[in-house]
């Protein structure tokens, strides 16, 4: 018998929708073929919860469950219920990060909320309700998700600050910006869909996942067709088994298309 996805796992950023936050029409047409085909399609990506809620008004839906903060946080999407989190102390990775770069802005996640911020984000970066705070009372307890954003910097230059730093003890991703995302160590898109996975009766075989990103290269090694978007970096098209068109081309599409009857 020839492999078919049980379930669909989709980055957001990148991959269901492009830079400008914009869905094409061919992505939502595919997204609702496969649910009426009786396939689930599970939201996997870096936004916070309400972020989630975000894209799957576009795609027209509201059922199932969605993994978000980069695995730390797994939900039921309606009525909104929290599955399973992980979270960490992330103390001294944030105190590390802001001896280098203490001009940078701060987001910790409140779940299901919002964020916690030292200072305001470029607007539309981060979503749901917005709360100032001081940066040692936000990482005072455990968290699932922290976001550091240096906006003076450009994102090679970040990049190679934080890789200088190490920060063992987290798992943390670089954006397409000085975008910081530090979450608990061991923790992925790849550990919050096992958690979807278990409540369904499926296995990472099952699994078709596409994205577009460095926090999608544990997802899309781990899933069973793992599909890298065109313009993803080398890293992620590297662990991919295929890597389809780009954004703007509709890739997303012509990989869901093809597991339609």
């Amino acid at each position: 018998m020839s492999w078919r996805p049980r379930l669909v796992a989709l980055d957001v950023d990148g991959t269901i929708v492009d830079h400008r936050n914009t869905l094409s029409p061919a992505v939502r047409d595919a997204v609702l073929g496969l649910r009426e085909q009786g396939i689930p399609v599970v939201i996997a990506t870096g936004r916070a919860v309400p972020g989630v809620y975000d894209v799957l008004e576009k795609l027209g839906f509201r059922e199932g469950l969605g993994v978000a903060s980069n695995g730390s946080v797994v939900f039921n999407v309606d009525p909104f219920e929290v599955v399973h989190t992980t979270t960490f102390d992330a103390s001294e990775a944030v105190k590390r990060v802001l001896e280098r770069v203490p001009e940078a802005l701060v987001a910790v996640e409140e779940v299901g909320v919002g964020y916690r911020v030292n200072r305001a984000f470029p607007k539309g970066e981060i979503t749901g309700e917005i709360i100032l705070d001081e940066v040692n009372r936000m990482v005072s307890q455990p968290v699932t998700r922290v976001v550091v954003r240096a906006p003076d910097h450009d994102r090679d230059e970040f990049s190679a600050l934080v890789e200088d730093l190490g920060l063992d003890g987290t798992n943390y991703y670089i954006g397409y910006t000085a975008w910081l995302d530090l979450a608990p160590e061991g923790v992925s898109k790849a550990s919050g869909l096992e958690v979807v996975c278990a409540s369904m009766g499926v296995t990472a075989a099952d699994v078709l996942a596409v994205g577009d990103g460095s926090n999608d290269v544990e997802m899309v090694r781990w899933a069973g067709r793992g599909v890298a978007m065109g313009q993803a970096p080398d890293e992620l098209k590297q662990v991919a088994d295929h890597v389809t068109g780009s954004v703007e081309d509709d890739g997303l599409a012509a990989e869901l298309t093809r597991w339609l009857d």
